[in-house]
């Protein structure tokens, strides 16, 4: 077995730098947990963003080079910074205009900057002379990395013994309109593949293609992604892959988030005072001007507001209970008309209802610290960390049955943390609801849920540890078919 493991890990963003989605928390959290196991030389390359360059943090420069673009060649600048004993790269160049947003909504202007950051990632490795053992790449925006190694690890003497690893957070995203980009990358489309013919020439399918092995974002999504509900027109495709998919949840900062040192919050608590936790609740409702009865349960909401997180459910699944009593809070921005359909709820339940559209982190905290329960009704989700953190904070999650929400909310049992339902319809989400406000109503058992979810291991040093048996066994299993000496 490999001593030290070495992985070159690629995102589109990552924490401390620059967060747009759950991307950046992965990118921030894994590698530094990796690192702490031990035996594991884990670096990071990211884009150096204009959003990033805009900020004061100490770099090196480390590397200057071209990579082949079109007919000529496309300059490449490495730069190199240390967070938390881990090396972060961040690729600059001529496709990496200072001006640009992290995401744009032209997919060529995507494709090609993000192509680019790929394949100079790889270089990057190449210039400094260091050899990764496990090229892990996240996402359409870094699978062209994989699939140019699929391309040219044959041949090439330093990655001959790189294996890949594809991490799959959001299926949807395939990175449609790429094409162009990589073929101006010298990347071809895989015209004599088991792919379909739509997808050949997109990012994520090529890497999917070609990954030595695909992790998705849990255990469920793993095997939702074959189905034709939740594989994105890939399903048929991806089960040919079936033996090369898993599934591995993401975890949280358990350090960040944790009751019993967040300053954000009216009163700190933990597992074993609950009772400290009613200051929290009457804060919060006491800011929106609601009713501070505590024995009235009061829902909250903190997410994207679009209709894949199911958000759309609410206001008629709350109208089909508006008989019981209930209280709620609505956080976040998104779609213009999820956005007014939760306004017009506002006014019509203007002593019940109550919508901060907006993005406001402490807030998200007071929610998670003050609600009784905390909404998830997602279409699909392939692994979220809303639910953890809320359990962190003994906000008893409701949510449908789909894809990390189903990993990590037991609705049963004795280690029973949370509620789940099935179909994403109003009225089943309204079923759902008048069964968690029965058990409220029942405090020992309400307050065994909240223990139950308080206690549960969300950390990223529990999911690294997985990370770290899948890389030595991949990287092991190549080794063993380059070395035909090792074979016999």
């Amino acid at each position: 077995m490999i001593k030290e493991l070495k992985v070159l890990f690629l995102a589109a963003e990552a924490e401390p730098f620059v967060k747009i989605g759950g991307l950046g928390d992965v990118a921030g959290s894994l590698p530094p947990a990796l690192k702490s196991l031990g035996g594991i030389d884990i670096r990071v390359a990211i884009p150096f963003h204009g959003a990033i360059q805009r900020q004061s943090f100490a770099m090196s420069r480390v590397a200057n080079f071209e990579i082949p673009f079109r007919a000529g060649t496309a300059h490449v600048e490495g730069l190199a910074t240390d967070v938390g004993g881990v090396t972060f790269y961040l690729i600059a160049g001529d496709l990496m205009p200072a001006d640009a947003p992290v995401y744009t909504a032209d997919p060529s202007v995507d494709g090609y900057k993000f192509t680019f950051f790929s394949l100079a990632a790889i270089e990057l490795a190449r210039q400094l002379g260091w050899t990764p053992d496990i090229l892990h790449a996240n996402d359409w925006h870094t699978a062209p990395a994989v699939y140019a190694l699929s391309l040219r690890r044959d041949e090439d003497t330093q990655f001959h013994n790189t294996a890949t690893v594809l991490g799959l957070h959001n299926l949807p995203y395939l990175g449609v309109g790429a094409g162009q980009a990589l073929m101006d990358f010298g990347l071809p489309p895989a015209s004599d593949s088991v792919l379909p013919w739509w997808a050949q020439d997109m990012p994520l399918p090529l890497g999917l293609l070609t990954a030595d092995h695909i992790v998705a974002a849990s255990p469920t999504y793993a095997r939702e992604i074959l189905t034709p509900e939740f594989g994105s027109g890939l399903e048929q495709f991806l089960k040919t892959r079936k033996a090369h998919i898993s599934g591995i949840l993401n975890g949280i900062n358990t350090d960040r988030w944790d009751p019993t040192t967040d300053n954000a919050i009216a009163a700190p608590y933990d597992a074993d005072h609950l009772d400290l936790r009613r200051e929290n609740k009457t804060a919060l409702l006491r800011e929106f001007g609601l009713n501070t009865d505590p024995e009235v349960p009061l829902l909250g909401m903190v997410t994207r507001m679009d209709p894949q997180k199911g958000i759309d459910l609410v206001p008629d699944a709350l109208r089909m209970v508006e008989n019981l009593g209930w209280q709620s809070i609505f956080l976040g921005t998104g779609v213009t008309a999820v956005e007014k359909a939760i306004r017009r709820l506002e006014k019509e339940y203007p002593n019940r209802v109550k919508a901060a559209i907006r993005f406001d982190a402490l807030l998200s905290r007071r929610i998670y610290a003050g609600a009784d329960i905390l909404l998830i009704p997602s279409r699909y989700e392939p692994c979220g960390l809303t639910q953890m953190i809320a359990m962190r904070y003994g906000c008893i999650p409701l949510a449908r049955a789909t894809g990390g929400l189903k990993d990590t909310v037991q609705a049963s049992g004795e280690k029973a943390n949370g509620f789940l339902f099935k179909q994403a319809r109003s009225e089943v989400l309204a079923k759902a609801l008048k069964e968690s406000f029965r058990v409220f109503n029942d405090q020992d058992r309400w307050h065994n849920l909240q223990r139950n979810g308080m206690l549960q291991d969300f950390s990223w040093e529990h999911f690294a540890r997985q990370y770290a048996v899948l890389y030595h066994k991949l990287a092991e299993q190549l080794r063993m078919a380059r070395s035909p000496t090792l074979q016999d």
